[in-house]
Order: C-alpha cells, then structure tokens, then sequence
C-alpha cells in the first residue's frame, strides 16, 4: 500500500497545500477549526512526515503579490519599478504584481478573489475602503494567504499590518507648511484629491482641515476637486476653479496628478501672486516645478523602505515569526527647492 502524501491530507481534509503547508510548519493565517480537519485527516491517513521533504519545504520560496491601482499615477509607477527591480534582493522570495483600475474596489474585490493560495502566500495590496474589498481579504484571509495593506490602509479590516504613512500626520504637516506659506494673504485654498474612496486620500484631507482651520483662520477652504489622479482631469477642473476664483492663495494636491497641477498654473494668468502649493510625493514631474518655482513644498514618503517593509513583514508572517507592531511606520519627508537630494 503507497504511503499517504499532502496531496492526500488535502483532499482528505478539503483544504489546499498551502495551508497544509501552514499547519505543518506551524504558520499562522489558519483556524483553529481547520488546522483540526487537517489533524484528523493526518491522524485517519496515518500520514507521517518526512523529515527530509520538511527541511527542504522550509527553503522554498515564499510567493508575494503586490496589488497596484493601474494607470499613470507616477509614485504607484515608481513602486512598480522598484519591486521589478529589487525583485533578486529576497531570498527564497518571487515576488510578482499586479495592477488593477485605480479606485475601483469592485476590481480590487475581484482581483482579491482571484488570488490561487497555492500559488501565493502573501500579499501586499493598496486598498480602497469599501464594504467588497474588506469581504474579499476576510476571504482570502481565510484561505490562508497573508495581507498587509500598502501606502492607504483598511484599519477596519482583517489585513495583519499596515505599511505606509500616518497620513493624518502627513496632511497637518501640509496645512502647517501652507498656512505658513500664505500667511498674510487671505484668500481660499484648493484641496486636489484623487478619490474619497482610498483612506489615505481621506485622511490626508482631514488632518489637513484639522490645521487649517484651527490655525489659519484667513484661509477659506474650498469644495475639495477629485481629479481620480488623471492629470487631465486636475489640470482641466483646476484651471477651472482658479479662474473662477480670483482670491486662490494656495493649493493642496494630496495625490496623484501633480502633472495636472503644474499644467493649470501653468494656463491660468492671474493678476493676484501666484498661490503656494504643496503636493505629496517626490518625482521627477515633482522635482522640476520645485526648481522653477512652480510647487513650493513636497511630503514624501520612501517608496524603496515602503517596499522592503512590506516583503519583510509578509515573510515573518508567513514563516511565523514576530513582527515588531511599528514595522510597517514609515516616516515623513518635506522637500523644499533648497534640499532636494
């Protein structure tokens, strides 16, 4: 008679190998319901287990994804090729991405249904916070996978870790900047957003709200434009705005589309001095209208720490170790034109 394999545990305990693989190796991301089926099969199998196959099964590699929102959001881009990029720095590590419409949770959700837990162990995902995508990762948690959110998070969730920003903190660290920078000129500031739907978006507007109002009571906030960080979108409704508005003394971008935001300054020929803008993420685009006096401040966030934290925090995850509860923090950066590096 053949001896039982995990394929036959598996079948047995109607599970996949990966989680399986899990119980054998004593991971966590299984239920205590199901790491009992899978005993009881071992136990009505007689399955035993090679020591050899063990020691090589705890050197296989650990098998990511990286979820992405698709489209021309330059830091998104960045965080694409970083990952292609870095990919041989992990041992035992194959990391693959994936891109999904931007702020579309219903493909988030279905990309997240997607995902074979016998062919991926963890994943790292930038959400957006919607009843389906929370539904999704339960399930995928339930599956076996490990998932920890990346650069806008899903608090309310069953996701293990957050990497990423306080992004409250980073939208105060704008109002601060701003408010400084128009100070003695009251008018109305423009807050440019990519969508409401993405929390990292929502909670840069509230910590941004938080400041100016309390703090800089000359400065009138308007309407917040959702641009979906399309740069023609934000360059068109931007220019929009500002020719409405004869009294714009600032603007906050707190997304993408900061492309968008240099072309409408760039449109609009206004009597009054030019207003003060502050965006979020250091890019090439970024970068240059710092240097020719178009954007003044830019809050940025490391997206090389960003992508190791999270690779290093799936493996632990994975292979059962402890995670620090900070680990996934990463910090702020402000540039102006005279510290770019």
């Amino acid at each position: 008679m053949s001896r039982p394999t995990i394929h036959d545990v598996a079948r047995l305990a109607g599970v996949s190998l990966s989680t399986i693989d899990r119980v054998l190796n004593g991971r966590r991301g299984v239920r205590q319901a199901t790491q009992a089926r899978v005993f009881e099969a071992m136990r009505e199998l007689g399955f035993q287990r090679n020591a050899a196959a063990a020691n090589l099964a705890r050197r296989r590699q650990d098998r990511l994804l990286f979820l992405l929102p698709a489209g021309s959001n330059s830091f998104m881009r960045g965080l694409e090729r970083e990952l292609v990029e870095r990919a041989e720095a992990w041992e035992f590590t194959a990391i693959a991405t994936r891109t999904v419409p931007a702020f579309d949770d219903a493909a988030l959700a279905q990309a997240l249904r997607a995902v074979d837990p016998d062919a991926t162990d963890g994943v790292a995902v930038v959400a957006t916070d919607s009843a389906v995508v929370r539904a999704a990762l339960a399930e995928l948690r339930d599956r076996g996978v490990a998932v920890v959110t990346l650069v806008s998070d899903l608090p309310s969730s069953r996701r293990q870790y957050f990497v990423g920003i306080d992004n409250v903190q980073a939208g105060r660290t704008a109002a601060s900047l701003l408010g400084r920078f128009c100070r003695g000129r009251p008018g109305k500031i423009v807050i440019v957003a990519g969508s409401m739907l993405v929390r990292d978006h929502a909670e840069r507007r509230l910590g941004f709200e938080q400041v100016l109002r309390a703090e800089f009571g000359d400065q009138q906030i308007l309407p917040a434009l959702e641009g979906l960080d399309d740069q023609d979108i934000v360059a068109t409704e931007l220019k929009r705005v500002l020719d409405r508005h004869g009294d714009i003394t600032g603007i906050y971008s707190l997304g993408a589309g900061t492309r968008g935001v240099a072309r409408a300054l760039a449109q609009h020929r206004q009597p009054q001095a030019r207003p003060s803008v502050v965006v979020h993420e250091l890019t090439p685009h970024s970068r240059q209208a710092l240097l020719d006096g178009s954007f003044d401040a830019v809050i940025h966030q490391d997206p090389v720490r960003e992508i190791s934290a999270a690779v290093e925090i799936l493996q632990s995850l994975i292979r059962g170790r402890a995670v620090a509860p900070d680990a996934g923090r990463i910090g702020i950066e402000v540039f102006l034109r005279d510290n770019l590096p």
